[in-house]
């Protein structure tokens, strides 16, 4: 019988031997974020003439690989669960395929054989002495994907932290290993400018001692975490861990204490930041990285009481619709997790939900609050899931209005210059 040491020099490989295992037609499934492994996809993108219809799968890229490119589509092309810098040109010019989903959803579809995971490519923390290796930089769909998949191919990497959770792959489970030693990407936190740090002193004003928080990435949520540090008791439950939570815990202001569903722990799924969070990750009791639909679930999330969740958008139309995903019918992001957890905060003791965003675009000539969203627009949280609508001129709570009441609430949110406007189409849709 092999020890794991011998099954770990038996897996051994280069990222071309671990292409060997890929077939014309797979569907290759990849963690969140930095949980790429680019020493594998760089090489997929060097032999994708090789391939015919492979199809890669991930929630939001961070590098733009080679497959990126259009002429690539035949052999291998991005499938987008969520956009970002480097797909959203693809998305937008037709070369990389989207698949709609909510976040906390994605392993259940992977799980009933909705979406395919044909073959997981992942980056993981070396093997501990009991031949397991963690996913701690993108944990989400892809232990759903590795139960199923038919290969499993890690890229070991030292500079991945060993984390707590339900995160954990086995020597036994893994096809191939690929080894590197570069450093893991590092994502800086978003500028903050006086209108996002107006945004964040609102919101802050709403945030009691003693909530869990589920914080999103971009510059208006990091502006929220910046007005917290003097809070006290918080607690995490979050899809994404980030510098800015980092900042709360080295302030004392996050401790997890007062949790009502794993007090003491906070709860993550994937980690995007710096070089000291990974350290910080490292064997951290604090810390657990839980799959999406753990961390993601409404009703889970929502068994913490007081929690509160901050995710931005692009449109609020006067019922309260957002459109957070697009531009028009262009593809700009995703669902991601903003209705997961502004649902699990509808259903939390004390939660509240916040949709964050400047009250206007292209230096001020346009209104983020609309009369409808425009033609075409993805729309993202419905009217009905709503709860509090934030722009750097106040704060509109809509749960329980009319449509009358909430239209007069976000046009009094709305950019002074846009607000007649708004009422004179208000009144031409019968609003008021």
């Amino acid at each position: 019988m092999q020890t794991l040491q011998e099954m770990y020099r038996a897996k051994r490989g280069s990222a071309f031997d671990a292409l060997n295992h890929v077939r014309d037609g797979d569907m290759i499934v990849v963690p969140t974020g930095v949980g790429e492994p680019p020493t594998l996809l760089h090489a997929l993108s060097q032999e994708c003439r090789g391939f015919h219809d492979v199809q890669v799968a991930q929630i939001l890229a961070m590098r733009k690989f080679g497959y990126f490119a259009p002429e690539c589509r035949p052999h291998v092309r991005h499938a987008a669960l969520f956009f970002g810098g480097a797909s959203r040109a693809g998305g937008q010019g037709g070369w990389c395929d989207f698949i709609p989903n909510y976040f906390s959803e994605i392993p259940l579809l992977i799980e009933r054989g909705l979406m395919p995971s044909d073959v997981v490519f992942a980056m993981a923390s070396p093997m501990s002495a009991s031949g397991h290796f963690a996913l701690s930089l993108g944990t989400d769909y892809t232990m759903a994907a590795i139960a199923k998949a038919r290969t499993v191919v890690l890229e070991v990497n030292p500079h991945v932290p060993f984390t707590h959770g339900q995160c954990h792959v086995h020597i036994s489970q893994v096809t191939a290993l690929v080894e590197s030693e570069d450093p893991i990407m590092e994502v800086g936190l978003p500028h903050i400018g006086p209108v996002q740090e107006a945004i964040g002193r609102l919101v802050a004003e709403h945030i009691e001692d003693g909530s869990t928080l589920q914080i999103g990435y971009g510059g208006i949520p990091d502006a929220v975490v910046m007005q917290l540090t003097d809070k006290r008791d918080l607690g995490i439950h979050t899809e994404m861990i980030g510098d800015g939570i980092l900042r709360l815990v080295e302030a004392g202001a996050v401790n997890n204490r007062r949790k009502t569903l794993l007090p003491g722990k906070m709860v993550a799924t994937f980690a995007l930041g710096s070089r000291r969070l990974y350290e910080f990750m490292h064997h951290n009791p604090m810390l657990e990285m839980h799959p999406s639909n753990f961390t993601n679930d409404p009703y889970i999330a929502g068994q913490n009481d007081k929690l509160v969740s901050i995710n931005a958008s692009l449109q609020v139309d006067l019922l309260g619709q957002c459109g957070s995903e697009s531009i028009g019918h262009l593809p700009y992001s995703g669902t991601g997790g903003q209705v997961d957890f502004v649902r699990a905060a509808n259903r939390s003791r004390g939660g509240k939900s916040f949709i964050v965003l400047p009250s206007t675009a292209k230096d001020g000539t346009v209104s983020r609050i609309v009369p409808t969203l425009s033609p075409g627009t993805h729309a993202t949280t419905s009217k009905n899931d709503v709860n509090y609508v934030v722009t750097e001129w106040g704060v509109a709570q809509l749960r329980g209005k009319s449509a009358k009441q909430r239209a007069q609430a976000l046009i009094g949110i709305a950019h002074p210059d846009f607000r007649p406007w708004l009422r004179e189409e208000a009144d031409r849709m019968c609003v008021f």
